[in-house]
């Protein structure tokens, strides 16, 4: 009997990810809001101010887009600047009233469809933990292959 194939993780991942990815645009667009200022307001909803930097990372954009980003969400009175009271060189990044009640009003949409689709293939917060070990594994460096051939 043949054995079945290993799922490819990363294309299980990948079809996943666009498909939550459009889902959440068209809650968020309900709003006024897109995935990536959606990924800016949820970590500075925090209330603590935060470089560029970490809000790249966490924005999954590159500095320049995420620049330009910002800058239109400061215009749009969602976001302030201020430098970092520990290093007047560095700005940091905090929420706006008008951002928090967009914060608050997109959140409450995003927690429930999450919760939603939780329910739905009966999750007890084992897929979170899941997906941070593997993520906390992927930034670890590879081990030597087993069975590679020699460079030699």
């Amino acid at each position: 009997m043949p054995s079945e194939p290993s799922p490819d993780l990363a294309h299980l991942l990948s079809h996943a990810e666009r498909r939550l990815i459009r889902r959440l645009t068209v809650l968020l667009a309900e709003e006024g809001c897109s995935i990536e200022q959606w990924r800016v307001l949820s970590l500075t909803a925090d209330g603590k101010g935060h470089p560029m930097t970490e809000i790249a990372d966490h924005a999954l954009m590159p500095a320049p887009s995420l620049t330009k980003l910002v800058d239109r969400m400061v215009a749009d009175n969602l976001v302030y600047r201020r430098a970092d009271p520990g290093d007047r060189r560095r700005v940091l990044l905090y929420l706006s009233a008008r951002g928090r009640i967009l914060h608050d009003r997109a959140a409450h949409r995003v927690h429930a469809e999450q919760a939603r689709l939780l329910a739905a293939i009966d999750d007890q917060g084992s897929l979170a933990t899941a997906l941070s070990l593997l993520a906390s594994a992927l930034d670890q460096q590879p081990g030597p292959r087993t069975g590679a051939a020699s460079p030699h």
